[in-house]
C-alpha cells in the first residue's frame, strides 16, 4: 500500500498540478497587490469612496447588506480586467516570438557540389597548363 501510495504522489500529474497551485497562489498575490495598492487608489482619486460594502437596506428586522456582495462583484471585474490585460499583453509578446522568422541556413547539396565539381573540370579544361597550377595552389576547398 505505500508503494502505491508513492507512485499516486510520484505520478507527473499530481506534481505538475501542485506547482500550477503553488504558482496560482503567488500569482494571485500580485494581481491583489496591484489590485489593492494601484488600481484602487486610482478608483478612490476619481470618484471619491471606492469601497461600497457598508450599503444596506432595513427590510423590518432583518438588515440586508448588500453593499458587500456588490463590492464583492466590483472587485472581482477590476481583477478580471487586469489579469485579462496581463494575459493579453503576455499572448502579444509571445506571438511576435512565434512569428519572427528564423534564418534558415541552406545546407549544401550533392546537386550543389557536383555542379562546383563540374565548373571546376570546365574551368581547368579550358585553362593553360601554368594557369591550373596556379589555380590549384590558390583555391582550397
Amino acid at each position: 500500500m505505500i508503494k502505491e501510495f508513492k507512485e499516486f504522489i510520484m505520478r507527473g500529474n499530481v506534481i505538475e498540478l501542485a506547482v500550477g497551485i503553488v504558482m496560482g497562489t503567488a500569482f494571485t498575490a500580485i494581481v491583489t497587490a496591484l489590485v489593492e495598492h494601484i488600481i484602487t487608489p486610482i478608483i478612490v482619486a476619481v470618484s471619491g469612496n471606492a469601497n461600497i460594502s457598508d450599503l444596506s437596506v432595513q427590510i423590518g428586522t432583518a438588515t440586508l447588506t448588500y453593499g458587500a456582495f456588490l463590492q464583492a462583484v466590483i472587485d472581482f471585474l477590476i481583477i478580471a480586467l487586469v489579469l485579462f490585460i496581463i494575459i493579453k499583453a503576455l499572448n502579444t509578446v509571445l506571438r511576435r516570438k512565434e512569428t519572427e522568422p528564423e534564418v534558415e541556413v541552406e545546407a549544401p547539396t550533392v546537386e550543389h557540389y557536383l555542379e562546383d565539381i563540374r565548373d571546376l573540370l570546365a574551368k581547368s579544361a579550358t585553362l593553360p597548363s601554368e594557369e591550373l597550377n596556379q589555380l590549384d595552389k590558390s583555391e582550397e576547398y
